[in-house]
């Protein structure tokens, strides 16, 4: 009796072991996977800020992340072409940080939504009315040319279609991050209502539940169903989230709804809030656009006529058919300069803009980002109405016409489509701002506005 004992004993004793074991083996892979995303993500604001320090100190205005990008790219083709086998390591060592900037990439593109009450009160309702219009229609005639003008080439070049690489999808939100986020939310809403400055300025106090909102509106949204979802999307409850809470604290604060959007979004790196946190991703997110274009490379080779014609197409289209329609509508000469290129990533825009006199940054801005709201709550259901079926077709299209809202809004359900989102946005910009640096064609665009 007592040998069986001390065997039951021992075994018991050796499962024991053995889960104790088990558990320090977890634990030692989750601290691990975590240092590894630190040093990966790390890597990226790195590279950010080496690139932006080099643009600014040879006076570049092109935006530093973009030429990163190629570059990225370009690396990683030659390493796959010389030493495959570096190519495909730096690509598992930077998976982590892809696959966190992939979860939460719609997420990135949000603070210019948040604060575009501000940037669109001081238009005249009739002239908000004309360039309503025209983001709308404008939007719905650049997707359909550069789609439409994708699949032509590829009939004209007889280039058959091959299956996309798969794209792996991020594992969606647990129930412990949305408690973790709704518990920061209310904390934070709490302190600052009773201390708006209890971190030194109104910002940094309101930093923690306006960011909080940000991402549990991001959360929910991106748990409806997928029929929501395609005239929903969560970028749309992610941004109202946002605006609904800083509402309701401005008014309950006495602080008033538009300064705390001040708040939310201050553009100084010495007193951040919840939108410059998130924009600081920015650039790292374009960089990492890069790694999705690495592996979709032979797709991207064998696609190339049709990616960079409808791209040339759709950016000489979308310039010349607004100031057309502005025209045609009766829109102020101003107003029509300041909407050209309503198809084109905010940071290119801006510098288009500026090559024309009497243009307005901010409706610019405002302009930009609705455009690419609309792409990015209608986009999936008007490909799936013209039968857009393939990841290319569907990526260039959405990015031409929306650029990185509407890339971010298509690859959170469609990775696949990621990367031809990636280059397609990109070449739009770049495009599009190589076109309007030429004298004859800005005189062209002037001549067609009035």
């Amino acid at each position: 009796m007592g040998t069986h004992e001390s065997l039951i004993s021992r075994e018991i004793s050796t499962k024991s072991d053995e889960a104790e074991s088990q558990n320090t083996s977890t634990v030692s892979q989750t601290v691990f996977g975590v240092l590894h995303l630190i040093i990966s993500l790390g890597l990226f604001f790195a590279i950010d800020m080496f690139l932006k320090k080099l643009f600014s100190a040879a006076s570049i205005q092109f935006p530093s992340a973009l030429f990163g990008m190629f570059c990225i790219f370009s690396a990683l083709v030659v390493l796959d072409c010389t030493v495959p086998s570096v190519a495909m390591a730096l690509m598992k060592f930077f998976e982590p940080a892809f696959m966190f900037i992939h979860r939460w990439l719609p997420l990135f593109y949000v603070p210019s939504l948040v604060v575009l009450p501000l940037s669109i009160k001081d238009i005249p309702a009739a002239s908000g009315i004309k360039i309503g219009f025209i983001i709308v229609g404008g939007w719905l005639a650049t997707l359909c040319v550069a789609g439409f003008t994708a699949l032509a080439i590829r009939k004209a070049v007889k280039t058959e279609m091959m299956d996309a690489e798969p794209m792996e999808k991020p594992s969606p939100f647990s129930s412990i991050e949305v408690w973790a986020w709704t518990g920061i939310l209310l904390i934070s809403l709490v302190v600052a209502f009773f201390n708006p400055t209890a971190f030194g300025t109104h910002a940094r106090t309101c930093l923690p539940f306006l960011l909080a909102s940000n991402v549990l509106g991001y959360m929910l949204g991106s748990g409806l169903p997928s029929s929501v979802k395609k005239v929903f999307h969560p970028i749309i409850c992610c941004t109202l989230s946002a605006d609904l809470l800083a509402l309701a604290f401005g008014y309950l604060s006495k602080l008033g709804f538009e300064p705390v959007l001040g708040y939310y979004l201050t553009n100084a790196s010495s007193n951040p809030g919840a939108g410059d946190i998130l924009n600081a991703f920015l650039d790292s997110v374009i960089l990492s656009f890069a790694f999705s274009m690495f592996k979709q490379r032979k797709l991207i080779k064998r696609h190339a006529a049709e990616i960079f014609t409808s791209v040339i197409v759709s950016t000489v289209f979308s310039l010349y058919s607004t100031a057309l329609v502005g025209r045609l509508v009766g829109l102020e000469p101003s107003l029509t300069l300041s909407i050209l290129p309503r198809c084109i990533t905010l940071a290119l825009a801006l510098s288009i803009i500026s090559f024309f006199e009497g243009a307005i940054s901010s409706l610019t801005a405002a302009v930009v980002v609705v455009t690419g709201l609309v792409g990015a709550n209608f986009a999936q259901t008007t490909l799936d109405k013209l039968r857009f079926r393939d990841p290319i077709a569907r990526g260039i299209a959405t990015a031409s016409s929306a650029h990185g809202l509407g890339t971010a809004a298509l690859s959170a359900n469609e990775p696949e489509a990621l990367p031809f989102c990636a280059i397609a946005y990109a070449l739009n910009g770049i495009f599009g701002t190589t076109l309007c640096s030429i004298p004859p064609v800005r005189e062209s665009l002037l001549a067609i506005v009035g």
